[in-house]
């Protein structure tokens, strides 16, 4: 009678994947990656609001002072734009091109509830007369209402600007998102921007497939349903399973099937964490459908309000309260009553996150207690 082997599939649990993603995620220890590379390698940062990605790199870069982004912004060496799920992301010159076909899905399902407003609207030469105008100027969405309003009277304004923002590559122009100044949206196609022609883009299978490589390195141990949150998509199962051969797989304490790059770094669970404060939309918090690797289930939903989100502050790794900046203080307001140890410890992060963001202006640290957290 013939033997049966059977294969036991190793299991990561809470803590082994909260160090194995903070360690993708440049947060275990603070990286010496210049600004660009961290972006790339990060895959885009959050960009709904202007000083989230400054915020981002300050937490996880070794002088991680905003004039270094700032600066790339201004160089056009990274770029604000709409890609990943619909929403905003500051992502390299090289990688928008990558980025923007991913989130094609969620901007024609965003598209779609609009269709109502577009009746009677040649999509097609909606986008042709969009890139003209921002071409010759970059527009604001106000004025691209008013343009194409004039020639498609009939149609909802706000549903032609937005087809043309979902339709085309658009990026916020500066001064728009540069550290320190203010100025409103104004958008241009990403090729007028960077002066460079629009290039083919890659089968997609072969797209998909180096998006499933990068999303591991960055935010991986993951489950296809992982990936798909991150990216707002759906039907990725057949790139993880070309990729099978390559990858190596794991199960997390629920029995979902999780995939990884072999040589990515896994660190031991009892690995040091040590706090850190991180703006609101924070793709660490965003980029898995089972978020329990960084959210304790009992604090789920506390770091936002509604639609807005608020901004965070890990301890031991986990989310431990949210935190803001008032005109004197950075006020901490914790989930739970911090050791002493971690009190001092946070105290010492925001130190070092005010010196950095906020050099030569004097903030007092004041710690409070959000008293009404339940769990689902």
């Amino acid at each position: 009678m013939r033997k049966t082997t059977t294969t036991t599939v190793p299991v990561l649990g809470v803590r082994a994947l909260n160090r194995a993603t903070l360690g993708r995620q440049l947060l275990l220890r603070r990286s010496a990656l210049e600004p660009k590379a961290a972006v790339e390698h990060l895959l885009g940062l959050q960009a709904q609001n202007v000083q989230p990605p400054y915020y981002s790199l300050a937490a996880r870069l070794d002088g991680g002072a905003p004039e270094r982004l700032s600066r790339l912004m201004a160089d056009r060496e990274v770029v604000r734009m709409v890609t990943l799920r619909s929403t905003i992301h500051t992502h390299t010159a090289a990688d928008c091109r990558v980025a923007r076909p991913l989130g094609r899905a969620a901007r024609e399902r965003e598209l779609g509830q609009f269709r109502r407003g577009l009746a009677g609207v040649d999509l097609g030469r909606l986008a042709e007369l969009a890139r003209d105008l921002v071409e010759a100027e970059p527009r604001t969405m106000r004025q691209l209402r008013e343009a194409l309003s004039a020639r498609w009277p009939e149609a909802d304004p706000r549903a032609l600007a937005l087809a043309a923002r979902c339709r085309l590559p658009l990026v916020q122009v500066t001064p728009r998102g540069l550290w320190g100044s203010g100025g409103q949206v104004a958008l241009t196609t990403v090729e007028h921007w960077l002066g460079r022609p629009a290039e083919p883009e890659p089968a997609p299978e072969a797209a998909a497939d180096a998006a499933v490589l990068r999303y591991l390195a960055a935010f991986g141990p993951a489950s296809v349903r992982d990936m798909q949150t991150w990216a707002g998509l759906t039907r990725l199962r057949p790139a993880f399973e070309r990729l099978r051969p390559r990858l190596i797989t794991f199960q997390d304490p629920n029995g979902v099937e999780l995939f990884d790059l072999p040589d990515a770094p896994r660190p031991h669970p009892d690995t040091p964490a040590p706090p850190r404060f991180l703006p609101e939309y924070d793709n660490l918090l965003l980029s898995h459908a089972d978020r329990a690797r960084v959210v304790p289930p009992r604090y789920r939903g506390r770091n936002r309000q509604g639609n807005q989100a608020h901004r965070t502050l890990l301890v031991d790794g986990f989310l431990a309260g949210v935190w803001r900046l008032e005109s004197d203080a950075l006020l901490i307001e914790t989930f739970g009553e911090p050791t002493r140890a971690q009190r001092a410890e946070v105290t010492a992060e925001g130190e070092r996150m005010l010196t950095v963001m906020h050099p030569g202006t004097s903030y007092d640290i004041r710690f409070g207690t959000v008293t009404d957290v339940t769990g689902p």
